[in-house]
C-alpha cells in the first residue's frame, strides 16, 4: 500500500488505483472483443456488394479502434475534475462507455465539452470545480496524485493539494527529453485550449516564438478536429506538413498516444506520389524553384512542347504523300489551345484536327469531280478515309512529335537541363541540374505544376483497366474450363438426380466469377491519400510554415480546396532563401484578408537565461524585437567559449554538457559535420538521425521544432539571424557555445 507525505495509509491513491484497475480491465474485454469482430469480418470470404461494403466500414472502424486502445494502453487516464454539485468524472486520452443499454461514460475524452473545465478552471473562474486532480502513472500504476483546489468549501482536504497548481507542468517541463515529443493533454494551457478548440472552418494561422507549444498545439488541435468531425475527416484525412524528417519522427508518436492513427505525416518534399526528395539545391537554387514566377514559366514550357513542322512533315499514306504544312498544325493548335484543358488531356482534340485536316486532303485528291470541283464522296466515304488514316503508323508519328504526351518527371526534367531562354542568364544556371542525381524538395512543387498543367489523358487508364479486366476474365474463364473439364458422368453407377449435382460453371459465368476474385482495398485514408496526388484532405496542419515557398503554397492549396488549414510557425525564423515569412503575403493570392490570427506568448521550453541570450541575437538587426516569455529559470547561464582545436573543443564538451538522462544536440554548419563525427563516439548524424540516441549532431535547419536537455552551438559566425536564433533556442536546460573564428556581436560580452 502506498504511504502519503504524513505517513498514514493513503486511500486517494488506492481508490484512483482501483478505479485505473477496473479501466484497464474494460479496455483488455474491450479490445479482445474488437480483434475478434475485426478476425471474424475478415473471414466472411465472397459476398453480395452491399454486404462487403458494410464489412470494410466495420473492419475499418473496429481497426482504428483497436489501434487507439494499443496506442493509449500505458497512459489512458490523468486527471479528474470535482463539481461542486458532487458529480465526478475522470479524464483520459480517449472516451470510454459501458456496453449497457445506458452506455453511461467511464472515462471522458480530453476533447468533450465537459472536460474542458480540467483545462480552463481557476479560482477566480471555477467553472463549477471544487477540485482538480492530476494523476500521474507509470504503466498501469498510480505513482503520485496533485489536486488543486478550487472551491472546496468544507470538504476534507486529501493531502495531495498543490498549493500553487503549478507541479505537474514544472515536472513536464524539467523532465528529462526522451528523442520523441510527448503530447501536452496533462498540461494544456488556457491560450493553448482556445486554439486547439478552434472552428474547424477556413484558415487559421497560429504565431509563437520558440518554445511556445504551438507543435504541439497544432497537433492536439488534429486531434480535436478529429474528434469533433470524425464522419468528415476520416473519410477525407487529415495532412500534417513537417519541415524535414528529422521532425516527423520527433512528432510521430504524439497522434498515436491520443488515439488517433489515421493521419498523414509529410514533408514538402514526399507530396508528390513516386517521387521522394533525397537531392538538395543551393540556397540559389531553392529560392530561384520557389518564386510564383515559375508556375508561368512551366506553362511556356508545356506550349513549347506543341511544337509546329519545321517546315513540314512529310506522311505517306496510300502510296500518296500528304504534306503537314505550319500553317495547318497552327490552325489546329489554335483550335486545340481554345478548348483550355490540359496538354495530355487537350491532346484527343488536336489528334481529331489533325485526323480531319488529312482527311479532307485525301478526300480532295480522289474526290474532287475535274469538272465543277464539287466533292463526289459521300459522308461514308469521308469516315472510311478517317478511319484508315487513324490505322496509320505515321499519322500517330507526326502527332506524337507534334503534341507529344509527357510525363511531369519527363518536363521537369528536360527543363532542369536546359533551362536557358526561360529565365534570366544567372537564375537559368543557379537551377540547371541533371536529375539524374535525384529529385530536389524544390523540384517537387513543379513536378506538381507540371501535372497540373499536363493532366491525365484517361483514355490510356481506361485501356489499361479493361485489359487488366479482360485478362482477370480470361483468367476465370480458364479456371471454369478446368473445373468442367474434371467433371465426369458415371450415369451406369449413377441415378440420373446424381448425375446432375451442380459445379461452379454451372452458377457463375467468368465475369461474375473474375469480380469476386478482386481484393479489397483496406487502406486507411490517410494511406489512400498518399498515393494520389489529386486527393482533396478534409484538413491540413502545416508547421513550420513560414519557410515554405510560393510554389509549395500553390501544391498545398491544391490539396484543401474547401481551404481548411492550420498554418503554424514564426515569421522570426524564417531561414529559407524561398520562405515567404509574411502571412500576409502567403494567403493573399488564395483566401485574401478570409483568415483567423492566433498568438501563443509564452515560453515554456527555453529558460530565461538562454532566451535572454537568444533574443540579444536578433536584437542586433531588429531593435524592436520582442521574445516570449519564459515561465522559468534554470539559474545555469549559457556560456561561450573560444578554441584553436575545434573537434577537441566539441568532444570535451559534449562530455561536459551530456546529462545523466535526456539527449544533447551538437549543432553546427553541415561541411564540419564529418569531421565532428569523427570525434563523438556513437553520434547519429545525416538527413534521418536517431533523435533517441543520446548524442545528435544536427544543421541548424535540422534542428527547427526539435528540443534537447542540452545543446552545444559551433561556430555561431557562420550562420544567418534566423539559423542561429533557431539553434539557440532548443535547450531546456544546459546551452553551450564554442567559437574559432568570427563570433556575432550579440554573443561578445557573453
Amino acid at each position: 500500500m502506498e504511504l502519503s507525505n504524513t505517513g498514514f495509509p493513503d486511500d486517494e491513491l488506492r481508490q484512483e488505483q482501483e478505479f485505473i484497475d477496473g479501466l484497464y480491465a474494460h479496455v483488455d474485454a474491450l479490445r479482445g472483443d474488437t480483434e475478434a469482430s475485426v478476425t471474424d469480418a475478415l473471414g466472411q470470404g465472397n459476398t453480395p456488394m452491399q454486404a462487403r461494403l458494410e464489412r470494410d466500414i466495420l473492419v475499418a472502424e473496429r481497426s482504428g479502434l483497436l489501434a487507439a486502445l494499443n496506442a493509449v494502453d500505458g497512459s489512458l487516464c490523468f486527471g479528474r475534475i470535482d463539481f461542486t454539485s458532487g458529480t465526478t468524472h475522470h479524464i483520459g486520452r480517449i472516451g470510454l462507455r459501458t456496453e449497457d443499454a445506458d452506455r453511461t461514460p467511464i472515462l471522458i475524452d480530453w476533447r468533450a465539452d465537459v472536460a474542458r473545465p480540467f483545462y480552463l478552471a481557476t479560482g477566480h473562474t471555477p467553472m463549477g470545480l471544487r477540485r482538480r486532480r492530476h494523476i500521474g502513472t507509470e504503466g498501469r500504476r498510480v505513482t503520485d496524485l496533485h489536486d488543486e483546489i478550487l472551491d472546496l468549501g468544507d470538504q476534507e482536504r486529501t493531502g495531495h493539494e498543490d498549493p500553487t497548481g503549478d507541479a505537474v507542468l514544472l515536472a513536464a517541463l524539467n523532465s528529462a527529453r526522451t528523442g520523441r515529443m510527448s503530447d501536452i493533454v496533462q498540461t494544456i494551457q488556457a491560450e493553448q485550449d482556445e486554439i486547439i478548440r478552434a472552428p474547424h472552418r477556413g484558415v487559421l494561422v497560429v504565431e509563437g516564438g520558440p518554445g511556445t507549444g504551438k507543435t504541439a498545439v497544432a497537433l492536439h488541435r488534429a486531434a480535436y478536429l478529429l474528434y469533433e468531425h470524425r464522419e468528415l475527416l476520416a473519410k477525407r484525412a487529415v495532412l500534417i506538413v513537417g519541415p524535414n524528417p528529422a521532425f516527423l519522427g520527433y512528432i510521430g508518436e504524439v497522434l498515436p498516444s491520443l488515439g488517433e492513427t489515421g493521419v498523414l505525416l509529410a514533408t514538402v518534399g514526399e507530396l508528390f506520389p513516386g517521387v521522394k526528395a533525397t537531392a538538395t539545391d543551393s540556397r540559389a537554387a531553392a529560392a530561384v524553384k520557389g518564386r510564383a514566377a515559375m508556375a508561368d514559366v512551366l506553362a511556356d514550357v508545356v506550349r513549347d512542347w506543341q511544337a509546329l513542322p519545321d517546315p513540314v512533315i512529310a506522311i505517306e499514306h496510300d502510296r500518296e504523300i500528304l504534306m503537314l504544312d505550319d500553317g495547318l498544325v497552327k490552325v489546329a493548335r489554335e483550335k486545340t489551345r481554345a478548348a483550355r484543358l490540359p496538354h495530355n488531356v487537350a491532346r484527343e482534340h488536336f489528334e481529331g484536327h489533325i485526323l480531319n485536316t488529312l482527311t479532307d486532303m485525301v478526300a480532295e485528291r480522289i474526290g474532287t469531280d475535274p469538272f465543277d470541283g464539287t466533292n463526289l464522296l459521300d459522308p461514308s466515304d469521308i469516315t472510311q478515309i478517317r478511319d484508315e488514316l487513324a490505322e496509320n503508323p505515321e499519322v500517330w508519328a507526326a502527332i506524337d512529335q507534334l503534341w507529344p504526351r509527357l510525363t511531369p518527371q519527363r518536363l521537369v526534367a528536360d527543363f532542369l537541363a536546359d533551362p536557358v531562354g526561360y529565365l534570366p542568364d544567372e537564375d537559368a544556371a543557379a537551377i540547371r541540374r541533371p536529375v539524374s542525381r535525384g529529385w530536389t524538395v524544390a523540384d517537387v512543387p513543379l513536378l506538381d505544376e507540371a501535372a497540373e498543367l499536363l493532366g491525365v489523358d484517361e483514355r490510356l487508364a481506361r485501356a489499361r483497366a479493361e485489359r487488366e479486366r479482360e485478362s482477370q476474365v480470361a483468367y476465370a474463364q480458364g479456371v471454369l474450363d478446368v473445373s468442367y473439364a474434371s467433371r465426369t458422368y458415371e450415369f451406369d453407377d449413377k441415378d440420373e438426380e446424381d448425375s446432375e449435382v451442380l459445379s461452379a460453371h454451372d452458377i457463375i459465368d467468368a465475369e461474375r466469377f473474375a469480380e469476386r476474385q478482386e481484393e479489397d482495398d483496406h487502406r486507411s485514408a490517410a494511406e489512400r491519400a498518399a498515393a494520389d496526388r489529386t486527393w482533396a484532405f478534409g484538413h491540413i496542419i502545416v508547421d513550420e510554415a513560414q519557410e515554405l515557398s510560393p510554389m509549395a503554397w500553390r501544391l498545398l492549396m491544391r490539396r484543401s480546396p474547401t481551404r481548411s488549414m492550420t498554418l503554424v510557425g514564426d515569421p522570426a525564423q524564417t531561414a529559407e532563401a524561398a520562405g515567404v515569412g509574411s502571412w500576409q503575403q502567403i494567403l493573399q493570392p488564395y483566401v485574401q484578408d478570409r483568415w483567423e490570427h492566433a498568438r501563443l506568448g509564452v515560453n515554456y521550453r527555453t529558460p530565461a537565461e538562454i532566451m535572454e541570450l537568444a533574443a540579444a541575437v536578433v536584437r542586433a538587426s531588429d531593435p524592436g524585437f520582442e521574445p516570449p516569455s519564459s515561465v522559468r529559470s534554470t539559474g545555469v547561464r549559457p556560456w561561450v567559449r573560444a578554441t584553436d582545436d575545434l573537434p577537441g573543443a566539441v568532444a570535451e564538451a559534449v562530455k561536459e554538457l551530456t546529462p545523466a538522462e535526456g539527449r544533447l544536440a551538437v549543432i553546427a554548419p553541415r561541411h564540419l559535420h564529418r569531421r565532428l563525427a569523427a570525434r563523438l563516439d556513437g553520434v547519429t548524424a545525416g538527413a534521418e538521425p536517431d533523435l533517441t540516441h543520446p548524442v545528435v549532431l544536427l544543421d541548424p535547419r535540422q534542428s527547427k521544432g526539435l528540443e534537447f536537455d542540452s545543446v552545444l552551438v559551433v561556430e555561431p559566425g557562420l550562420y544567418g539571424t534566423s539559423d542561429l536564433y533557431v539553434a539557440l533556442t532548443r535547450a531546456t536546460q544546459r546551452l553551450g557555445v564554442l567559437h574559432t573564428g568570427r563570433l556575432p556581436k550579440a554573443l561578445v560580452t557573453t
